[in-house]
């Protein structure tokens, strides 16, 4: 371990890695400020640029705009009230009411200290969890990786929004059957081609991260225009005020952000679970923990009720790359689009990851000690700079966006048919979000499919055929279990949900 840690060390440390981790980190919270774009459209558009690079580099490119873009939307969330991306939602809850009393300053100070301290911890936790997994992994087989595939897709189904579970399931479902069109790898027959040569090769993984977020965020944004708050974006940035913390309001925050940089890290590892869910369960838990007086000012202003998100988001979006690097699994939608880059470099995430690669293993963990450090450098000073982004006309930020996500796709094949398949997945994902269908499902059951075949095959023949596999190895079995528990807990919730108003009928006096 400790060889491995110098190792990264040496690598984070090469100039090129620390030219990357600033400019990931710049990169993420440019973005991440802008409403509705967030750090799954930032790493999109960052997976063309990365190709060119060596893979340490890359991966650190693309967890420093993580992180980043993470930092970057409580910006606008506290100015604006416009989230940055669906971590930072709960974020505008107190952050605005401050913005609107003259405090804009102490909240953004707030925020960037309770990344800093999440991402911090959340990194030193990383470092510790990420070989103890490893070691644990070591003895996968085929049948485990299998059983760990779908543990995965379920938990995305688990863990959507209210009313979501069925939708996310049949998004999940969505994906791996599109991760079927194309050459089969096993015995080099067509599948879904329909007579197409230009589908031989089966869809792309950024034309689709690029199709599903980047190309249809903005045609959505072209469907939903906003209305103009120049003058009021105008009138809050001028009120900006100090970013001094009083001994009193640091330790306020200081319990809030220590609790929710565990609790954030621990969502984070779970995989599918994501920053958004940590935020909100960090924010419900601190309030509940809460007296009474300092309850009522939750939703007005809270100093506590701002900093339990931030710590929890930041931590949340390292912890997620646990699952990611030593299992292969992605903690968030995020993370799903760095582990197809991982895959396009020919490294395959997994328990033999630090062995095999501990330059990159290593580099990315360390690196992110070093990007929460630029963070709140490259934040602090420039916040009344900063914020002045968010008055980029819609006019001129949609081409931009535009032309980055059809220029990196057809620069990754240069076949003018990728932009014509890009188009039309784009309609298709425009309508599915109008029908409420999550998108981050799809992704991740499409980058998981042909390892979930792949593994399930190969299974298949060791065991003759038979599915007796699923139960046989206590892993695989375990894994089974949790999968099977996780699918059944929604449909417990909705049974629990509809007794609850029986039983209280029945308990009134008549």
């Amino acid at each position: 371990m400790l060889d491995g840690i110098l190792q990264g060390l040496g690598t984070a440390l090469l100039p090129v890695n620390l030219m990357m981790v600033v400019l990931g980190c710049f990169i993420g919270t440019f973005i991440g400020m802008l409403p509705g774009l967030g750090p799954v459209t930032a790493i999109a558009l960052m997976i063309p640029i990365t190709y060119g690079l060596d893979p340490s580099s890359g991966i650190i490119l693309m967890a420093g705009v993580y992180y980043g873009a993470i930092f970057g939307g409580s910006t606008s969330s506290i100015l604006i009230n416009a989230p940055g991306c669906s971590a930072t939602v709960v974020t505008a809850f107190d952050g605005y009411p401050l913005a609107c009393k003259g405090q804009a300053g102490k909240a953004l100070a707030i925020a960037a200290y309770a990344s800093f301290t999440g991402g911090t911890l959340s990194a030193i936790m990383l470092m510790v969890a990420a070989p103890l997994l490893a070691k644990v992994s070591l003895s996968f087989q085929s049948a485990d990786y299998f059983a760990l595939m779908v543990l995965g897709l379920s938990a995305v189904a688990a863990f959507a929004g209210k009313g979501q579970v069925l939708k996310a399931l049949i998004m999940a479902l969505f994906g791996i059957m599109i991760s079927t069109i194309g050459i089969d790898r096993s015995v080099g027959v067509d599948r879904f081609t329909f007579g197409l040569p230009d589908l031989r090769d089966g869809f792309s993984f950024l034309l689709l991260a690029m199709a599903t977020f980047a190309l249809a965020e903005i045609l959505m944004a072209v469907l939903r225009p906003g209305k103009d708050n120049s003058e009021e974006e105008a009138r809050q940035m001028q009120q900006l005020g100090s970013l001094k913390l009083s001994k009193e309001e640091v330790r306020e925050i200081a319990p809030p952000i220590a609790r929710s940089s565990v609790l954030g890290f621990l969502i984070g590892v779970l995989p599918g679970a994501g920053a958004t869910i940590a935020a909100f369960m960090a924010y419900g838990a601190e309030r509940n923990i809460a007296g009474k007086q300092r309850q009522e000012q939750f939703g007005q202003g809270s100093l506590r009720g701002l900093a339990a998100p931030e710590a929890a988001n930041n931590a949340a979006s390292t912890g997620s790359f646990v699952p990611l690097l030593t299992l292969g699994i992605p903690g968030s939608g995020t993370t799903a689009l760095i582990l197809g880059a991982l895959v396009a470099y020919g490294i395959q995430p997994g328990p033999r990851l630090f062995m095999e690669h501990p330059d990159v293993f290593w580099s990315v963990i360390i690196s992110m000690y070093l990007g929460n450090v630029v963070l709140l450098i490259l934040n602090l000073p420039l916040i009344p700079y900063l914020a002045k982004v968010l008055a980029v006309p819609r006019p001129v930020l949609i081409p931009m966006v535009l032309l980055f996500s059809l220029t990196g796709v057809y620069l990754v094949s240069f076949n003018t048919m990728d932009i014509h398949v890009m188009t039309l997945v784009a309609l298709i994902a425009i309508g599915l979000r109008l029908l409420t269908f999550p998108m981050a499902p799809m992704l991740l059951g499409f980058i998981l499919g042909g390892m979930l075949e792949d593994n399930l095959r190969r299974a298949l023949v060791i065991n003759d055929g038979s599915l007796s596999f699923l139960w046989e190895r206590p892993i695989t079995l375990a894994f089974t279990v949790i999968t099977l528990v996780m699918l059944l807990l929604p449909l417990w919730q909705w049974w629990q949900a509809r007794r609850a108003p029986a039983a209280t009928l029945l308990s009134e006096p008549s």
